[in-house]
């Protein structure tokens, strides 16, 4: 008789919100932490605002995708809402001449480079390859394949290393992504290599439909020591806490000491992308006790209980939201379509025969449908 294994459920190790670092409460209560601390000791009220402001952008930015998509104006948007301090906290911890390989969610990660409006939607309206140029910006092209940015980005930190640079490589990936070979592969040789990268795995309890304890039977962050990397479990709605832990780990991988990772306990507010339906797999509790941790109200009811959150700030935030909603908008409806056949320019650096015969080729195909329409006109 063939026996089943069947593992003990533990879940609830990897959605424990009281087995992670933190430093605001949801509740907005600062509290202590003798290892985060040090890291956020300059961090005042002002800086707090510009942090809260961040996160109140991203999450108008995000709505905006999703409101274009659902008009038809793009053809897919994968949603962060809920995930806005894991990204804001992580990407504004970088220097300017640091470099980021995010996955496709982290729209905060390409706005705290400086993406500007076109680059949050030009590749998800299907006009270009890429949004941005990453050279401008100091950030990959966002990786639609689970897990590849992180081999990308250890190869970008040994690079680093071979031209003598102190600069560090973060990458962000899911907490389904940890079960892919290539970032299991990416930790290997960042071990071995002592390269410098941060990497973020932003663990929103769900690889598309699959709950996080059906693949991970401990905490996240308890693989990385295995591969030699020293990791922090660090609560993913507070900004503060990931500040902390992203500088932690920026300064672990800057002085030299190797790579460190950083798992995010977080939640996806909204679908996986807009192709999904999140009522199939969860259900209104569970969401409702998340939204209770709301990265964006635990900051408002911090900095209020400081008298550094009055109905100005608010307008002036609101304000800015709209404005870059706007931008957003009207840069994606102003854009222009390229001729199909553009899809085969910048495939390779140079000249190419085999190029050459497909764009000989699809040219003939698309007069094809040209005929066509001027036989049904007639």
């Amino acid at each position: 008789m063939t026996m089943m294994y069947t593992p003990t459920p533990v879940a609830d190790l990897n959605t424990d919100v009281d087995d992670v670092a933190r430093l605001l409460t949801a509740d907005g209560e600062r509290i202590a932490d003798h290892d985060l601390d040090p890291w956020v000791a300059d961090v005042d009220t002002h800086m707090l605002r510009d942090l809260y402001r961040d996160m109140a952008l991203l999450r108008r930015i995000d709505a905006e995708g999703m409101a274009l998509q659902r008009q038809g104006q793009l053809g897919l948007w994968a949603p962060c809402q809920g995930q806005e301090a894991t990204q804001i906290g992580t990407a504004r911890a970088l220097r300017v001449d640091d470099f980021a390989f995010p996955s496709y969610r982290e729209t905060g990660v390409t706005y705290a480079r400086g993406a500007g409006p076109a680059g949050y939607v030009r590749a998800w309206r299907g006009e270009a390859h890429s949004s941005y140029d990453p050279h401008e910006i100091g950030a990959a092209i966002p990786q639609i394949i689970i897990g590849a940015q992180t081999l990308h980005a250890v190869g970008y930190g040994m690079g680093i290393q071979r031209d003598g640079g102190d600069q560090v490589v973060a990458t962000w990936f899911g907490d389904g992504a940890t079960s892919q070979g290539d970032v299991n592969e990416a930790m290997v040789f960042a071990a071995s290599y002592g390269a410098p990268v941060v990497f973020v795995c932003s663990n929103n309890q769900y690889a598309i439909s699959e709950p996080v304890g059906l693949q991970a039977q401990v905490p996240i962050a308890r693989r990385a020591p295995g591969f030699g990397i020293p990791s922090m479990r660090v609560d993913g709605n507070d900004v503060l806490a990931v500040t902390a832990a992203m500088r932690w780990a920026i300064d672990h991988a800057r002085t030299g000491r190797g790579p460190a990772f950083i798992e995010a306990v977080t939640y996806r507010m909204g679908p996986h992308t807009t192709s999904d339906d999140p009522t199939r797999y969860r259900d209104k509790d569970e969401l409702e006790r998340w939204r209770a941790r709301d990265p964006l109200t635990r900051v408002e009811a911090y900095l209020r209980s400081q008298g550094a959150f009055d109905d100005e700030f608010a307008a002036d935030v609101a304000a800015a939201a709209d404005k870059i909603a706007a931008d957003v908008r009207s840069t994606c409806l102003g854009m222009t379509s390229a001729p199909p056949v553009t899809i085969l320019d910048n495939v390779y650096a140079e000249p190419h025969a085999g190029i050459d015969e497909e764009r000989t080729w699809f040219t003939a195909y698309l007069d094809g449908f040209a005929e066509s329409e001027r036989e049904v006109s007639r």
